[in-house]
Order: C-alpha cells, then sequence, then structure tokens
C-alpha cells in the first residue's frame, strides 16, 4: 500500500471577525480517508463564538494556546449541558453525538485542535459539522408554515427565529454580552491537563513522553482514543518505535520544528521531513517512526485510535532486543558474539529519548 505520508498543514474553511475553522481535506490529504483519520483546528479571537453544533466523529480537543476558553456540552443522552473551562495544555473528548459550543472569554486567541477518528463520517478522513443555528441551522431551511406549527409561533416569530442570526460557524459577540460561566467543580471530571501528568518517561535535556488513557482519564474511553504528548528537548532524538496494538497515530506540531523519519512494512523509507508547528503527520498501523527535534526543540501531540496503545520500542530500555535471546539476535544480524554483546550494550543501555551529543 503506497501512502503520501508528507505533512501538511490545514486549510482555512472560514474565517471571520471572531476567528475561524481550518481543516485538513481529505481530497488533499488522502491518506487521512485510507486510514480513517481526520483533524481540524478551532481559533477563537477575543469574544469569538463558534455557534452550537455537534459532528459526525468522535474526537479529542487539545488546547494548544488560550488561557480562559470556555465549552458548553450537551453529552448524548444526557440533554443537560455541562459548562467547562479550557486553557493551554488541557485535553477534551468530545463523543459523537455530542451537541457543543466554544467561547474565548479571554484577551488572547484560543487554537484548539481536534483529532479523531472517522470511519462514521459523512466524509471519511474529514469531519462534518452540523450547526443549530445561523445560515447552517436547519430551522430556516423548514417551511414557515409547519416551523410556525412546531412551535406554534405566528409569522414574525418565525421570521424572528429563523432569520435573526446572520452568522456562519463563528460570530464575534459584544464585550457586554453575558455567557455562562463555568462549572469549576465538574470541570475535572469532562477535560485533562496533560501538560500536569507525571510523564511515563523523562530525560535530562532529552524531553519527555506523557500518554493518556482511561486509566487516568474514565471520560476518554467515551472517544475510543488515547493521547500522547511527546516534548523534545533541542536536538534530541526519540527513538524508533511502532504501535502494536491495531491502531492509527495521528500526530499535530504543536510548537517547535524537527524532522521525522517513518519505514514502512516493507522495510523502505517512506518518509524523510523536516516538520513544524502547525504539521500534521499520520503513522499507518506497524509503520515504525522516529523523531528527531531541532535547534529550537519540538512538541507534539497525537491521538491513537485505541483506549489501550501498547508501542515496540527499538532502542532503549524497555525496547525488543533486551527481550531476544543473544544467539537468536547473532544468526539474525549475521554477527558474532562479540559484536551482538556491544549491540546490546548500546541498544538496550539507554533511554528511549536521546539527549544531543556534546
Amino acid at each position: 500500500m503506497e501512502l503520501d505520508l508528507t505533512p501538511k498543514t490545514a486549510q482555512p474553511l472560514l474565517e471571520g471577525d471572531g476567528g475561524g475553522y481550518y481543516i485538513w481535506l481529505s481530497s488533499q490529504v488522502p491518506v487521512l480517508a485510507k486510514t480513517n483519520v481526520g483533524a481540524g483546528q478551532l481559533v477563537l479571537e477575543p469574544q469569538g463564538f463558534a455557534l452550537p453544533h455537534y459532528a459526525d466523529s468522535a474526537k479529542i480537543g487539545y488546547v494548544v494556546e488560550g488561557t480562559d476558553g470556555v465549552v458548553g456540552m450537551v453529552l448524548p443522552k444526557t440533554r443537560k449541558e455541562v459548562v467547562l473551562k479550557l486553557k493551554q495544555g488541557d485535553v477534551i473528548p468530545v463523543p459523537i453525538g455530542t451537541i457543543s459550543w466554544w467561547f474565548n472569554d479571554g484577551h488572547s486567541n484560543l487554537s484548539i485542535i481536534f483529532l479523531g477518528e472517522t470511519s462514521t463520517a459523512h466524509v471519511p478522513g474529514q469531519f462534518t459539522y452540523f450547526f443549530l443555528t445561523g445560515l447552517q441551522g436547519p430551522l430556516g431551511s423548514f417551511s414557515s408554515e409547519l416551523i410556525g406549527k412546531i412551535y406554534n409561533f405566528d409569522k414574525d416569530e418565525v421570521s424572528q427565529l429563523t432569520q435573526s442570526q446572520k452568522g456562519v460557524v463563528v460570530i464575534k459577540l459584544e464585550k457586554d454580552q453575558q455567557m455562562p460561566k463555568p462549572q469549576l467543580d465538574l470541570t475535572g471530571d469532562f477535560v485533562y491537563d496533560i501538560d500536569t501528568k507525571v510523564p511515563e518517561t523523562e530525560v535530562h535535556n532529552g524531553g519527555l513522553v506523557t500518554t493518556l488513557t482511561e486509566k487516568d482519564f474514565p471520560f476518554i474511553k467515551d472517544v475510543g482514543l488515547s493521547v500522547i504528548r511527546v516534548k523534545l528537548e533541542p536536538n534530541a532524538i526519540k527513538t524508533p518505535s511502532n504501535l502494536i496494538t491495531y491502531g492509527i497515530q495521528l500526530i499535530y506540531i504543536a510548537r517547535g520544528s524537527g524532522k521525522f523519519e517513518i519505514v514502512g512494512l516493507s522495510g523502505e523509507r517512506v518518509l524523510d521531513a523536516q516538520v513544524k508547528a502547525g504539521h500534521l503527520i499520520v503513522v499507518p498501523h506497524f509503520f515504525v517512526v522516529a523523531q528527531i527535534a531541532g535547534d529550537e526543540g519540538m512538541e507534539s501531540y497525537s491521538i491513537v485510535t485505541t483506549t489501550k496503545p501498547l508501542f515496540e520500542e527499538l532502542a532503549g530500555k524497555t525496547s525488543v532486543w533486551g527481550a531476544l535471546s543473544p544467539l537468536v539476535q547473532q544468526v539474525s544480524f549475521n554477527v558474532d558474539s562479540k559484536f551482538q554483546k556491544l549491540f546490546i550494550s548500546k541498544a538496550a543501555g539507554k533511554n528511549n529519548l536521546i539527549p544531543p551529543t556534546i
């Protein structure tokens, strides 16, 4: 299977006074459709408001930027709105069927990247949104007669209901517009600050790796996904690894720059590319990926389309080489015992994050 894994940036779908929504179109990034994953980015300016909507895919939002975000959600079957506070570093799952709205109550931009699985999507590899109000809302498309009978409205009332909101997707509210306040006592049940989680791996001058699953955050189970944060210090390396449980990894570069190398099923290097903030990379099942940070370091956030991801490391203390017997390694590499011992001392003697050499 030949796949174009070239890193891509999002394209603007809509931009206005309140902000914009940006998307990776599956028509321009075919690998998204082939692997059934998708991504989009919501950027809200101060007082920006994303109208109530729901989507055809389960996804996870990660707050890339901002300190005073507010999200309202009506979860499937609950019929009760929860209002939550968002800030940089927060992870928020959005199960399929959830109605949500998003608001920037701060003085700087609020940026949220959404990564998800699209097997239920109208367009494979792409999120489709359905808005309850505004020019894309359904009420304005029904006949005035029908709306009047449904809500017991006269003609003027029907017109006010269906035609007052001229906005599309994102609007900007007046500064004195009152909005619901976050329910801080509930936020911890639905939002997780992954930047504060104790990492599984942390190496001085190397970086850290943090994995967020249903074990730490039960609500994430509702979207069937897991989240991985990789923060590399300048010129550090994340050694090669691959997902051995079934699933796709979708990686978003949040900050910094560097290089990704990916090797496919046939042992061929299918990607060797420079990456920067805003790039999206798809890692198909069983493909092996390595990351090398640039001079400013590199930070990425990714989803894995499984609730229990298991990775195989090809270097470091937890690598497979420490489990295979010396004789098997010798015949597999066609080397003598002296070289095998040298190899295992170097391959299994370090962590999977390697600081830069001096």
